[in-house]
């Protein structure tokens, strides 16, 4: 029997303790957007739209633009994620279809919704819309490169949205003109005004919205015209180019930082409002910035957007002409916090001036290649480290470090990034340009984030994960990568080959001059790329709302100490410690998802230790095979019976592991074997406290077609094996892994529970014990 001595009673005082006077009330973390409000906005608003469609496919359009509210609201709600098989979507399309081009808005409205919708079906309609749109751009005069209503003499917003049309019809293959697009960059340099912005039309005073539309088509039309930062010279590729630095984004940002309101149109007040903040998603996407001046654009926008919305039927409405009509506000409301949603899929650091980005466009370019492989909307930011605090770092699963030069990063910047690696970010490190002191200098930088002996920039091995998470990279086309395995996984991987210059190269403008030995070199950077990014994130990016602020847990010092939970980690030869921040984060959970005071100091024990029986809870993991000793063997099973409960689960379901626990367990408790815990067992309800966990999800790694890594996420009852020791279970194990999990550092090739699974899991598990 379980021995109830003075530990026993001692522990059930702490737990009456802990559970009678420290279960307080959580409050969110100020300015957080709440995930469930922002995607209940998003769906109101879908439903809105939706509901107000006619029989015939239509929204009320206006006499001139015929067909222009119809696009836009399609085009919001195919932004939102509807379906292009959706019958709202085909019925709206279908009315559109026969509309031949005439007004400016609509053209070009019209052209996006096919490209988003349709591109292969309605190929020939965005061919003909863009050169009908080419065709009326205004070739002569003061406005020359812009476009107009007819009979007008040009403004920037109808450029915008002509720009806009032909950069999507130029994304879905279809030529648009190098003059078009050199006309129009000219027009916009041109016409800026003297403090960066623009206004509707050339000399107008500046407001957000024409500013915002600058910006935007600055960049499409420089990506269209550049060959980057990475040539083609007589067939080959020449990396490193000289860089022509154009200040018209700068200028032009720097205003809209310093006059930035996600309340007001900076120069227009209350007009247009939400035609501006879909130009400020624009900026914010296509220049890769998180921040506008001091502004977290997306974060602020969507908050005021929530707080505004018709709560009942869904729609925003606005001032003025045209957004006081509820399906413009509300389309062009929705086409902000849809878009700007869009998951981060990697950032780039910041470094020695502008060494970071002797390759302007290759994070945007491997972006675009990632997003059609995965079939998903994707970004990219740029994070200035000197601002960044680690919970701004982990607002992305990926950095990406390039360089020619040694990268300075200062004491505070080094500590962030180790605690950004150390709760599951992770480093992608490239030198480029074949010159400089970069290689040198980031094997310095890793001993700095990593003083550990432990640590070790290492060549990866063929067999691992990182050459064939996503696709098969041909034996020609491999670069050396070097990494750092940081608990369960490689969370630090350095090319000191210049693969971002592939990237840049990557480029449709670029790929129609390649030849078929340069293609293949693209191909294969872009193959290395995609592989460390899938193997980085498991292919699973989250939208912006959803990753929460990090909560700081280093408060003032506790009075009640002595009343919190105490789990110790327990010490062995099987990798006892394989997930250092395992532990530490469970604790965090529980105490963030129960209120439940645990302490977070960090208790190593081991079976020669009588500390062990100061603990109610020893947690325990491994991936190796282990053996312990006779005394151990004897210690631990005092430790059960005197009341301990033994938690542990096998890293990445390692079989070693798995194996060497069942043998030891078997002889610690006189044969008796660990068996599943019922399917129905009160310890996988909410009955203590936590969670109902009668069904779960849990990764699956295998090898799919073409030797792609794969990880099919199964719905299944948890797999919870026990030793029953008395009257109650004193040993929990989970043969699939909880632990890396935990960390946040899973990855393709770890079979076990998805984060969010593995965390209820054990906060139940905990509670359970608890409780018993």
């Amino acid at each position: 029997m379980r021995t109830a001595y003075l530990a026993r009673s001692c522990l059930r005082l702490r737990v009456a303790l802990v559970l009678g006077l420290v279960f307080g009330a959580w409050g969110t973390v100020r300015g957080e957007i709440d995930p469930q409000q922002a995607r209940e906005a998003i769906d109101r608003a879908v439903s809105y739209l939706k509901r107000e469609q006619a029989a015939d496919g239509t929204w009320p359009d206006f006499a001139a633009n015929e067909g222009g509210v119809t696009s836009l609201v399609t085009l919001a709600l195919l932004n939102a994620g509807v379906s292009p098989d959706d019958p709202v979507i085909e019925k709206a399309v279908e009315s559109l279809r026969p509309l031949p081009p005439k007004w400016t808005y609509a053209t070009s409205l019209q052209t996006m919704v096919f490209c988003a919708a349709y591109p292969k079906r309605d190929a020939a309609l965005i061919l003909r819309n863009a050169q009908w749109l080419e065709t009326i751009q205004i070739k002569q005069g003061g406005n020359r490169g812009s476009w107009s209503y007819p009979r007008a003499g040009g403004d920037n917003s109808n450029t915008q949205f002509a720009m806009l049309a032909l950069f999507e019809a130029a994304r879905a293959g279809v030529p648009v003109s190098a003059s078009t697009w050199e006309m129009a960059l000219n027009y916009w340099e041109q016409t800026q005004n003297a403090n960066g912005s623009w206004g509707y039309q050339p000399g107008q005073p500046g407001t957000g919205s024409m500013t915002c539309a600058g910006i935007a088509c600055v960049v499409m039309a420089e990506s269209q015209l550049s060959e980057g930062d990475a040539r083609l010279e007589r067939g080959r590729i020449q990396c490193c180019g000289k860089q022509d630095n154009n200040q018209t984004i700068e200028r032009a940002l720097a205003w809209l930082g310093d006059s930035f309101s996600v309340h007001t149109n900076p120069g227009r007040g209350d007009a247009w409002l939400f035609y501006y903040l879909y130009g400020v998603e624009r900026v914010g996407r296509m220049t890769a910035q998180r921040f506008i001046g001091e502004h977290d654009w997306y974060r602020e926008g969507a908050d005021m957007l929530v707080r505004q919305q018709d709560k009942l039927s869904g729609f925003w409405v606005g001032a003025g002409h045209g957004e006081n009509n509820p399906h413009i506000g509300t389309s062009l409301a929705l086409l902000f916090m849809a878009k700007g949603r869009r998951p981060i899929l990697l950032s780039k650091l910041r470094h020695n001036g502008d060494d970071w980005q002797r390759h302007r466009r290759d994070a945007a370019n491997l972006t675009s290649y990632v997003e059609a492989r995965w079939e998903r909307e994707l970004s990219w930011q740029v994070i200035e480290p000197s601002a960044a605090t680690v919970d701004d770092l982990l607002q992305s699963p990926v950095l990406i470090l390039v360089g020619s030069e040694a990268p300075s990063f200062t004491d505070a910047e080094i500590k962030n990034l180790r605690s950004y690696i150390d709760q599951g970010g992770f480093l992608f490190a490239i030198a480029c340009c074949a010159e400089g002191d970069f290689d040198a200098g980031f094997r310095e930088l890793v001993k700095k984030i990593f003083p550990e002996a432990d640590y070790e920039l290492k060549l990866l091995p063929p067999d691992h994960p990182v050459w064939h998470a996503e696709q098969p990279i041909k034996a020609n086309e491999l670069h050396p990568l070097y990494g750092v395995n940081v608990g369960c996984r490689t969370s630090v991987v350095y090319s000191p080959d210049d693969i971002s210059c592939l990237w840049e190269v990557a480029r449709p403008v670029s790929n129609q001059k390649l030849d078929e030995s340069a293609r293949q070199q693209v191909l294969g950077g872009l193959a290395i790329g995609i592989n460390v990014l899938a193997y980085a994130t498991n292919r699973e990016v989250k939208y912006k709302y959803e990753i929460p602020a990090v909560v700081n847990g280093e408060a003032e010092e506790d009075k009640f100490e002595r009343a919190k939970l105490h789990v110790a980690k327990l010490r062995h030869t099987g990798g006892w410690d394989s997930a250092p921040r395992a532990l530490i984060n469970l604790q965090d959970a529980l105490h963030r998802e129960t209120g439940l005071r645990v302490s977070t100091d960090r208790k190593n024990v081991s079976l020669a230790d009588d500390k062990i029986f100061q603990y109610p809870i020893v947690y325990m993991h491994g991936r190796n095979s282990f053996q312990l000793g006779a005394a151990e063997r004897e210690r631990l099973k005092q430790y059960v019976e005197r009341g301990g409960v033994l938690l542990a689960d096998s890293i990445c379901a390692s079989p070693q592991f798995t194996e060497s626990f069942r043998q030891e367990m078997t002889a610690i408790f006189s044969g008796k074997k660990l068996e599943a815990v019922p399917g129905d067992h009160a310890m996988f309800t909410d009955r203590f406290g936590g969670f109902d966990i009668r069904s779960v999800k849990r990764r699956d790694p295998q090898r799919g077609g073409g030797e792609r890594m794969e990880a099919q996420v199964r719905e299944v009852p948890p797999a919870i094996e026990g030793i029953v020791v008395g009257t109650g279970y004193g040993v929990l194990f989970s043969p699939y892994d909880l632990s890396c999990a935990l960390e946040r550092h899973e990855s393709l090739d770890c079979q076990g529970y998805v984060r969010e699974d593995a965390a209820k899991i054990a906060i139940n598990l905990i509670l359970f014990a608890l409780h018993e």
